[in-house]
């Protein structure tokens, strides 16, 4: 069984930084992409960053410049730290990863519970 535990959201201040993180744990055997998404009350959940195993990665442009994504790979994690925060950043944010378990080798998709991240202006 695999599972992704989300840490660091909170309240902050437009301007503000947060650091999340994501870690995956159980009977993993291999991971690929790790991606984090967000879901504000009322919208869709839409992709804010994602990083390959090899640690090339992509953003939405609405967080180019103020957000990075990385992982640590002996750590099966993957962090999100956010910088110049908006009130349009308010929302829950969710970290995916595409596992491989020991039991399958197959990879299927994972989510993490969710965090919130909240800020005020």
């Amino acid at each position: 069984q695999v599972q992704l535990v989300e840490s660091g959201g909170g309240l902050v201040q437009a301007g503000g930084s947060l650091r999340l993180s994501c870690a995956a744990s159980g009977s993993i055997f291999r991971i690929n992409g790790m991606g984090w998404y967000r879901q504000a009350p009322g919208k869709q959940r839409e992709l804010v960053a994602a990083i390959t195993s090899g640690g090339s990665t992509n953003y939405a442009d609405s967080v180019k410049g103020r957000f990075t994504i990385s992982r640590d790979n002996a750590k099966n994690t993957v962090y999100l730290q956010m910088n110049s925060l908006k009130p349009e950043d308010t929302a829950v944010y969710y970290c995916s990863a595409d596992v491989a378990a020991r039991s399958t080798r197959r990879f299927d998709a994972y989510w993490g519970q969710g965090t919130q991240v909240t800020v005020s202006s």
